[in-house]
């Protein structure tokens, strides 16, 4: 079963759930459509630093985000123990480099919880809501704010 169908017979909704810097995380599984292991992506000139380049996924060119990068930790690096998550995000796919994937979670709607103000307007945007799961703290990340939406143009 894919990650798309499982979304569609889940009870509740469903999130896969990584690591990145040390920190738990999850994104909707709605929009992962595959995890893959570690490759080096081909570096852009004057790509943002959380850019780490571009990788080819069965000849659909994609670009690869450093999560930890993104979020203002520092940056993952790269080895073979990374995974990327490729996940669409407004109909572009995108690869996201996490320190591994670490569980599907399957939680009602009430599990989520209001990201609690912290006094950062960048967290409360990038962390949509906390899920709390057994002894971790989870923090769904909101990849519609996460990923860049425009292209900048060289002057």
């Amino acid at each position: 079963m894919d990650f798309e169908e499982r979304a569609k017979n889940a009870v509740g909704r469903e999130f896969v759930a990584f690591v990145s810097a040390g920190q738990d995380y999850c994104v909707d599984i709605a929009v992962v459509r595959e995890i893959r292991g570690w490759a080096q992506p081909t570096p852009m000139p004057h790509s943002p630093e959380y850019v780490q380049g571009l990788f080819n996924l069965r000849g659909s060119v994609i670009p690869i985000v450093d999560l930890a990068a993104r979020l203002g930790l520092p940056p993952t690096g790269s080895s073979d123990r990374h995974v990327v998550i490729v996940v669409k995000i407004r109909d572009q796919l995108w690869g996201i480099v996490v320190d591994a994937v670490s569980d599907i979670l399957s939680v009602s709607d009430a599990a989520l919880q209001k990201t609690p103000d912290v006094g950062s307007a960048k967290t409360s945007a990038f962390v949509s809501s906390v899920i709390s799961h057994e002894d971790r703290m989870l923090r769904m990340i909101d990849l519609e704010v996460l990923l860049p939406v425009t292209r900048e143009v060289a002057a």
